[in-house]
């Protein structure tokens, strides 16, 4: 900790670099508990579908968005589309 501390305390003076580099692992954990509390997807269109549905609400959330508007939106047909790079 004393050799990389300024590496690993960047996050309190440069406010752009997050708390904690765990964001892929937050993005796989739903999908996972998923996978645990019904055992498995029962297809792999449906596997698919969720991931689909879930990279997309996990996308709008990082750019801000409300996340119930965002889905009210998505089923009267008017579906947000995320900002690109």
């Amino acid at each position: 900790m004393r050799e990389h501390a300024a590496a690993v305390l960047r996050f309190v003076t440069n406010l752009r670099v997050p708390f904690t580099n765990n964001l892929g692992e937050r993005a796989i954990r739903m999908p996972k508990v998923k996978q645990k509390i019904s055992g498995c997807f029962r297809t792999l269109n449906g596997a698919q579908n969720f991931c689909i549905i879930r990279s997309y609400l996990d996308t709008m959330h990082k750019q801000g968005h409300n996340l119930f508007e965002v889905l009210r939106l998505t089923f009267l047909g008017h579906a947000t589309r995320p900002a690109s790079g």
